[in-house]
Parts: C-alpha cells; structure tokens; sequence
C-alpha cells in the first residue's frame, strides 16, 4: 500500500505515457487531489516545455505550476553528474517532491526518457530516485521488434536490476508485443514472476505509434502550404509519388502521407482528388521535396477546394525524407486529445486495474468530483453494452462523438442518414471512424420501413393518422428513431442536436407513452460541480408544472439520482425559505413538498428552501436548522422552467461546471433530446448516461 508509484522504464520509446495517462485516469475516479512529478525532463532547449507534463496537465486540468512537476532537466543531470553533485541533486529532488506529496492524496512520477548520450547512467539515476523517494516502480518494457525471448530476458533483468538495489517492484508491463507473441508472452512472464507481481502485456498498437502531420512538419522543418488547420490528421502509411498516376492510386491506403516533388502536379491532384473519393480512403497529407513548388494554375486549384489536406515542402530530397520520417517516434502532445484518449482506453482494456488498485489506493475520497462521476458512468455504460439510435446523421457533432464511442467500445449504435453522406463526412472531417462497426440506416430505404408504417398506423389510427400520414411520418428520423426504440431494435434514443425538444419528444409521447404511476415526463441535469455533482430538475421540459406535477418531479428525480450513485437529498426550491414567505407560488411549493411526503416518505426532502440554504451548510443551518437537506442538498427542484433553466446556464457559465443532459425521465423507454447548441462531449455524455437508463430499464 502506497500514495506514489514511479513508472520507469529500461530503455528509449517503452510507452510510459500510456501507464501515466491511464494511471492518472484511474485514480482522478477516486480522488481530485493528484500530483504529477518527472524528476529529469528530456529538455531540448532553453524555456521548451516537456510536452508529456503539458498534456497531463492540460488534459486532466491539475492544478499544478509547471514548474513544480519536475527538478532538473536532462542536460543539467549530465553536467551535475561530471562535477559530482549527485548528492546534491537528489536532495532538491526529494525537496520537490515532498511538497507535492504533502499536497495531494497520490502522486504519480514518471522516469526519464532515455534519449541521447548518457543512457547507460539513466537506469541507475532512476533506480536511485525511486529508492530515495520510497516509491514501488512500475516498469515498462519495450517490446518493439524483440523476440519472445528478448522480451522474458528484458523484463527478468530489470526486475533483478531493481531488486538489486533493494526497490520495489509493484509489477510489469510488456508493451509493444506483437499480437501474436502476446499470449507466450504473458504465459512465460507469469511463470517466471512472483505471484502477488502484477503482469501486464499490451499489444502493439498502430494508433500510438504513427505520427501526425504536425510531428511530421516540425521533425522535417517544413513549411506549411495547405490545410494548417488539419495538421493533427494522423499519419499511419506513407508512400512515394514517383510513378504515373493510374498506377500511384492502387498504393493509396488509409491515412496514407504522400512523398513526391512539388512539380508533379498530376499526383498531386490526383491526390487531392481520391480524398474526396468515396472509393479511395482517407490521405492524410502530402509531402513536396526538394523544395520545388507547384505550378500557379495547380496552386489556384487547390485554393479554390472547399476541403484541403495538410501539404507542406521540405527542402531535401525524395529518398531523404523519406527515411526521416520513417525514424520519427511520435508523442503524445496536449492538442492530440484522440491520442490521448486511445491511451487511456488501452490501459483500461489491458492493465488489470483491481488489482493495481489493491496495490495503491490507500485513500478514502470524500464526496464524488466531476472526473469520478464520469469515470463511473462510462464504466458503467460499458459494462453491459447497449445499442443507441443517433437520428442525425447529418451534424457533424454527432459523428465525431459516435468516432469517440465506438472507439471507447462504449455502446453499439446506429445512425439514420443516407450511408453515401454520412461515409463522404466521415472522411471529411478525418474521423477514426469504422463505418462497418456501426449500422447507418436511410428510413425511407430501409427494410424496416413498411413495418413501422404499418405499426404507427395501427398504434395512431384512433387520433386520425392514416396510411398516408403515418407513411409520411416515418419518413422522419424522430418517428423512425423512435419507433426503433419501440420495436426494441434499439435500446435507447438520443436527438436534438438540430431538432427541437418537442420534435425530439413528441413521437415518445404519442407511442413509448409515460411510465405507470408518472403523470408527467420531466429533465434533469447532472451538474458538476468543482467538488460535487448535484442534480437540477426540471430545466428544459414543463413550463409551469402544478403542484402535483412538481411532486412528480421531485420523486423522479430522486430516483434517478439514486440510480447513479448520488444519494437523493430534494431541496424543493422557492423564493422563501419555511415559513419566512408567502404567495401563490411559495403555496404551489409548499403543496408539492407535503405531496412529496406522503407518495415518498422514505425520502429526504425540505421546502420550501431557497437555493443559498440548499448548498450552503451555514445558511441553511441559520434558516433550517433541524433539516436533513438544508445545507447539503443533492438534488434541487426548481418551481418553473424560466427559474430552472436560467439558473443550470448560469451556474455552467460562471463556475465553469460540466452540465450533462437534459435527461430525460418518467418515459416507458430512455429517449433523451440535446440542446441544439450541444457540443461533441454533450453529445457523448448524453449517449452514455442514456446507456445507463436502458440497463436500468
């Protein structure tokens, strides 16, 4: 048990950021109070940052200084080394440390990189660093173009290595393991380690290791042409341009880069040409050697093009440039979120996490922050997988957030759209999206659409709907979303991105109908807060709800809080706090509570109460002093939709809180609407939290 863990590695281009990322995922689900320390930093030069250090940060929001996250950097290490001031230097490194760990509830450090001159020293440097700072060592071992046998012997020798030197070792991880080693890989190692040892073998994964344009452009020097704005596009083949064109189309694959001098203007639109091609696959730029530049008229061709590719030009030669990008190793930066997000995917599929929490967690956290609120969603969603209906195939937002889903392998979906559009926006927008992993549905085309006329008609032939009209209407991607949902080819739904919230509702009103017992479907935001997530309902549906809707509300938003690990505590809000106030409203209020009460005794609920003394524990022990909300309130009724929605965008705008929903409840099936100013983590989070309802269901 400990509250640090140091991840090193053995040699050059192991893949500690993957661990990091995940490790820092992981225990950001148990606790806000997380430090981040890289004793030695690979600076390449004066006032450049460490870019690992940059994305954790920057990705995880922790609030640490820079330049409290590390002590030296690298060419500071080997200038103390030849003056010997080691002893020194590993004094100003347990000073550092030290104020982090005395900060936070656990501190992740990460080990040099092994770049350059003086590798021979790192592995003692880092050795002696843990051993001083008291910190078990989780080793990463390279697996990269190593026999079955190198990888045992690497990974034997390094723990005997630090064992030697009386460190602890928590456990191993054999990373970059060709798919078909992985299983000898794992079976020798296990024989070989110490039972309680954690073991971890991770497949060698393309996605990590291929460059994007912009590691590409800055490791070459080059000048940027074209489509700056499309430098993160990943780069996983490339290919030399150097044959004529008909025959160059056949070596075209995805995300491929192409090599070839600027002059050749014909592979160069030919280029441009089969991006836009649905029968081609994505490219993912061009490369213009021998600084030679395309003629005027190709130049003006391609700035007349809606959508252009990454071009930038280089000035050495073909074979060249070639060979160094072939010897680029990419980062994981701070503007690549994707990267980073398939990191953290990978550790969560490939680490055993139980057991590295058994190992490490020796914190209890106190109440749940927003990044353990979502941790916990998306783990639940992926533990018993649904299949979503996305009826807007035509927003960009709701592709890229079905790229991000499928990705995470947290739901099935489908998407409703003409496949011929959503497949040429898919490639438009570069998205890492396997279109044979999802079923992309045109309603009016699909098999299914003379059943669900037949269905709708005879479930609306009494309100006047006749063959015509509910043939028409199934032509609607709500109607058909919906009726998905109904047929149970689907479990749940999500809409509204470009629809409104009535267009959005009003076929589950008119056939999924109203769980029995709720007279009314009514929203809830989960609001995260920087130290709590709380739970605010209605804010999007019913206008001016009545007394007994209120109640209603109240009760099911009590469940769903209680559905998703936040114990109900209902503050049912009003401009008068008890008894301080009176008027039709705070009667309305005060008529909802009572009702409350008796549907629900077993609930905690107080109101009239205003908001400060809701969430305020001074506050409401001043004006309540004998109530079980007041002051700790988990989940806020407010009495009409104008107070309610002003006050979930006001509390988002000014605290910078995460807002997810609207979702909705009281519905027979989760069906869930969007602001149509949603972005993509809006999206992503509706779908996940619609996932949970239909496991619910």
């Amino acid at each position: 048990m400990t509250k640090t863990i140091f991840i090193a590695s053995a040699e050059p281009y192991a893949g500690k950021s993957v661990i990091a990322l995940g490790l820092v995922n992981m225990l950001l689900a148990k606790t806000k109070k997380i430090g981040f320390f890289k004793p030695i930093i690979s600076q390449q030069e004066p006032g450049q940052k460490d870019k690992h250090i940059e994305a954790i940060i920057n990705y995880f929001s922790l609030p640490i200084a820079y330049e409290d996250t590390f002590a030296f950097s690298r060419q500071d290490v080997l200038q103390q080394t030849e003056s010997e001031n080691w002893g020194e230097m590993i004094n100003t490194i347990i000073s550092k440390f030290k104020k982090l760990e005395d900060a936070y509830d656990f501190t992740v450090i990460e080990g040099s990189d092994f770049l350059g001159d003086g590798v021979a020293f790192e592995f003692e440097s880092n050795a002696a660093i843990a051993k001083n700072l008291g910190a078990p060592v989780l080793t990463i071992i390279n697996g990269e173009n190593k026999s079955t046998a190198q990888i045992i012997n690497s990974a034997i020798n390094v723990l005997r290595n630090f064992e030697s030197r009386e460190v602890q070792v928590l456990g191993i991880v054999a990373n970059r393991v060709k798919a078909e080693q992985v299983d000898d890989v794992r079976e020798l190692l296990r024989m070989q380690l110490p039972k309680d040892m954690m073991l971890t073998v991770i497949p060698w994964e393309k996605g990590l290791q291929s460059p994007t344009m912009r590691e590409i452009t800055e490791a070459l020097g080059a000048k940027v042409l074209f489509g700056e704005q499309m430098l993160s596009s990943q780069v996983d083949n490339y290919v030399t341009g150097a044959m004529m064109l008909p025959n160059f189309l056949n070596h075209i694959k995805e995300n491929v880069l192409i090599i070839t001098p600027g002059d050749r203007g014909d592979i160069i639109i030919g280029a441009l040409q089969a991006n836009l091609s649905t029968n081609y696959p994505k490219v993912a730029g061009i490369v213009l050697t021998a600084g030679t530049i395309p003629e005027e008229p190709v130049i003006r061709l391609i700035e007349g093009l809606q959508t252009i590719i990454p071009i930038i030009s280089v000035q050495q030669g073909t074979f060249g440039t070639t060979t160094a990008i072939g010897a680029i190793h990419p980062r994981i930066t701070a503007d690549n979120t994707k990267k980073i997000e398939l990191a953290i995917g990978t550790f969560e599929k490939y680490v055993d996490m139980k057991m590295l929490d058994d190992k490490i967690i020796t914190f209890q956290p106190e109440g749940i922050t927003p990044h353990m609120f979502q941790y916990q969603l998306v783990k639940w969603a992926k533990s018993q997988k649904k299949h979503i209906v996305l009826p807007e195939g035509n927003d960009d937002r709701i592709l890229k957030a079905a790229a991000r889903l499928i990705a995470q392998n947290v739901v099935d979906l489908t998407i409703l759209g003409d496949p011929t559009e959503v497949a040429a926006a898919v490639k438009r927008l570069g998205l890492d999206l396997d279109l044979n992993a999802v079923k992309i549905i045109n309603p009016a085309q699909s098999e299914y659409y003379e059943q669900f006329v037949e269905t709708l008609y005879e479930l609306r032939k009494n309100k006047n709907v006749n063959m015509e009209m509910a043939r028409d209407l199934m032509t609607d991607v709500s109607y058909f979303g919906t009726m998905m949902v109904y047929k149970g080819l689907a479990d749940g739904m999500v809409s509204g991105a470009v629809h409104t919230t009535q267009h959005t509702i009003r076929p589950a009103l008119q056939f999924i109908k109203t769980k029995p017992g709720v007279s009314i479907v009514s929203s809830i935001f989960f609001m995260c807060l920087p130290d709590r997530v709380a739970i605010f309902g209605d804010c999007a549906v019913n206008p001016n709800p009545t007394a007994s809707q209120l109640a209603d509300i109240a009760i099911s938003s009590a469940q769903s809080s209680a559905r998703f690990g936040i114990e109900p505590r209902v503050a049912m809000l009003s401009y008068s706090s008890g008894t301080s106030g009176e008027g039709e409203d705070v009667e309305r209020v005060q008529e909802a509570t009572a009702i409350v009460k008796q549907r629900a005794p077993e609930l905690k609920v107080e109101g009239p109460i205003q908001y400060d003394a809701a969430v305020d524990p001074v506050v409401g022990n001043q004006k309540l002093p004998n109530s079980e909300v007041a002051g700790r309130a988990s989940v806020l009724i407010f009495p009409d939709l104008n107070t309610g929605n002003n006050t979930y965008k006001a509390v988002q705008r000014e605290t910078g809180a995460l807002a997810i929903g609207p979702m909705l409840q009281g519905l027979n099936k989760p069906i869930n609407d969007l602001s149509r100013g949603c972005t993509v983590d809006d999206i992503f989070n509706t779908v996940v939290i619609t996932a949970i309802q239909c496991q619910q269901e």
